[in-house]
């Protein structure tokens, strides 16, 4: 057998990382089933513009009854190409092919063999821009309106279903939808990437999973192919190593992309909340939504959690007639649709969350909204709590009987859980934590070595940063009774630099028991005592404190308020365990490097990037602590 070179390497780890944006799922039917009980057929589907979109459909051979389309648009191919080659899965799971849809695959506008120019996530027109303005939404519109009209043996009513970037396309067709579109399902969908989505956080910069995309999807396609791959040498395994060697974000562009990546000179030219980014963010045209919406996310997805959840809780606040759910389960990117859902790295869920999923809550919702089957409708929210391990069924998120409670930063790291403050803080004005940040040493995201932005980020074990002088940890006293908290993390710190600029992370942590079960429990072999499980984390560009649009500078060593909110989380601290909170200002290469200087981060030089001091103040004028919301 020959030896893999690094070029196959890489080809094969990137093509992990976008299969981590595509998730194709994995089902159980075969390539023999789908042969013998669909026919495939491939269109040009028109779009009004006179563009043509390539859509490949698989119809039932039984014509005994009729049957709903259920509809997949995507940029990640809709492969395998010609009549006569068949996907050996159909649907969102096995349960679908089994019960019979008309399932559609449709590659999108400027994209494998679609006709069009792709523009990364279109801003949506206005419908007075013209009868052949065109975005996502009327492709969508189009595609509908097409298939219903030329199909045969349909009843009419047409869902849609995606993941990630697919998912962005699902929520597309939700806006002045089809009237056939009777239900869809956004899953970890593409939202707002300035605000919380795949390459930005809070304004920070997620480099490690844009540039190790962009370096492969992002090349141009310049006319309709079924082959379209690239390969990228980074030439070490470690991406710490590979990043802190590439030095300030402009030389991505002059020694490895050199104009070739379009998208990654955007991201390069747009580096605040400009209207580049606002007319990208789907959110605010979520409104009048008419089908029923299923949003599905899972709590440990690295790339489009936040997605999720702002995708849910936008058509909730718009659209507050709409038949609207949210699902969350322990999953990371795309996990719902891949994997058995037991368990992530060493940390283990003790249910099969996927399956449960997949047949008691997506399959039953297209079933009842496409083919009137089951009186069942899916509860508010469908949430599976990690910690306690359970699945929780909710009639609002957050849940209405949640309490406010606050994590307040104490002296010699303590961590304390109250409803007010007030007593527990310190008297001395100025009383603070402090730490020297280095861009030259960043704090490491993940202790392990990983070419990509690992996905068990998300869950890892925070030992190695409590360990750095770099880092601030607080811890409250071992917990005697069951704490879960749900909903929304709202991160209020009094902080200041010797800089102008800064970063700012705080991450929650559910920190073991020391004598957590032996290895002989994990299936892992893990020793598990002492772990110190990351359960939520999120980073704030300080120069972005009070506005993504409007970038200001820190005035040195000067208090100051950093107020920012992590996404939502639904997990119970146990007793035995205890809630640590750890706060840093680098997490790289998992976030690029703050030069601690306020400037155009992207254009920085060498010479810019410098040492600074910082302070987190825990006093009753400056008091810093995180607010939650806590189920009784």
């Amino acid at each position: 057998m020959r030896t893999p070179g690094k070029s196959t390497i890489w080809s094969l780890l990137l093509a992990t990382l976008a299969a981590g944006l595509m998730t194709r799922q994995v089902n159980a039917q075969g390539l023999e089933y789908v042969k013998a009980h669909y026919t495939k057929f491939d269109y040009q589907v028109p779009m009004r513009d006179g563009v043509t979109l390539f859509t490949s459909v698989y119809a039932p051979k039984d014509h005994d009854q009729k049957y709903p389309i259920l509809i997949n648009r995507t940029p990640y191919s809709a492969r395998p190409y010609g009549v006569d080659r068949y996907r050996p899965d159909l649907g969102p799971s096995e349960s679908f092919a089994k019960e019979g849809y008309i399932f559609v695959y449709q590659d999108v506008r400027g994209r494998w063999m679609s006709e069009g120019d792709f523009v990364h996530v279109r801003p949506n027109v206005a419908r007075s821009e013209g009868a052949k303005a065109v975005d996502d939404s009327t492709d969508a519109w189009d595609t509908i309106d097409w298939l219903t009209k030329k199909l045969e043996n349909h009843n009419g009513r047409v869902g849609v279903w995606g993941i990630s970037y697919p998912g962005y396309y699902t929520s597309a067709s939700l806006i002045n939808a089809h009237p056939a579109l009777k239900a869809a399902s956004p899953q970890a969908p593409v939202t707002d990437w300035f605000v919380g989505d795949d390459w930005h956080h809070n304004g920070a910069f997620f480099l490690t999973h844009a540039f190790n995309f962009m370096a492969r999807f992002g090349r141009p396609r310049p006319e309709p192919t079924t082959k379209f791959d690239f390969v990228f040498d980074h030439g070490t395994p470690d991406a710490y190593e590979f990043f802190l060697r590439l030095g300030p974000l402009a030389n991505a562009e002059k020694k490895h992309f050199k104009g070739e990546v379009s998208f990654w000179k955007e991201l390069m030219e747009h580096g605040t909340y400009d209207e580049f980014w606002k007319a990208r963010n789907l959110r605010q045209h979520l409104k009048e939504i008419r089908p029923a919406v299923l949003t599905v996310g899972g709590w440990f997805d690295a790339e489009n959690l936040f997605g999720a959840l702002e995708t849910y809780r936008s058509i909730e606040s718009q659209s507050p007639n709409a038949a609207n759910t949210i699902v969350m389960g322990p999953w990371v990117h795309g996990g719902w649709a891949r994997g058995t859902g037991e368990s992530l790295g060493s940390v283990q869920f003790n249910a099969k969350t996927s399956a449960y999923y997949q047949e008691k809550i997506e399959f039953p919702f297209f079933e009842h909204y496409l083919k009137d089957k089951g009186k069942a409708v899916p509860p508010e929210a469908w949430v599976f709590l990690t910690g306690k391990n359970e699945w929780s069924q909710f009639k609002a998120w957050p849940p209405q009987e949640a309490k406010p409670r606050s994590l307040v930063l104490l002296p010699k790291g303590r961590l304390a859980v109250v409803g007010s403050a007030d007593d527990q803080l310190d008297q001395d004005l100025m009383a603070h934590d402090e730490f020297v940040s280095d861009p030259d040493r960043p704090v490491p995201y993940i202790a392990d070595i990983a070419p990509e932005m690992k996905k068990e980020y998300m869950i890892a074990d925070q030992r190695f940063a409590s360990r750095r002088p770099d880092v601030l940890t607080y811890s409250t006293e071992v917990l005697e009774e069951d704490l879960t908290i749900v909903g929304p993390i709202h991160a209020k710190l009094h902080v200041s630099t010797s800089g102008t600029d800064s970063d700012w992370i705080v991450k929650l942590i559910d920190v073991y028991p020391d004598d957590f079960p032996d290895p002989d429990k994990n299936p892992t072999g893990e020793r598990m005592g002492g772990y110190q499980q990351l359960v939520r984390g999120d980073v704030i560009r300080g120069k972005f404190r009070n506005g993504l649009d409007r970038p200001e500078p820190f005035t040195p060593d000067q208090p100051t308020p950093v107020n920012f909110t992590l996404p939502d989380t639904g997990h119970t601290f146990r007793p035995g365990h205890r809630i640590m909170v750890q706060i840093q200002s680098s997490w790289f290469p998992l976030v690029d490097r703050n030069p601690q200087k306020f400037m155009d981060i992207y254009s920085a030089k060498e010479s810019d990037f410098q040492k600074a001091s910082q302070k987190v103040f825990r006093s009753k004028d400056h008091p810093s602590r995180l607010e939650v919301l806590v189920l009784p």
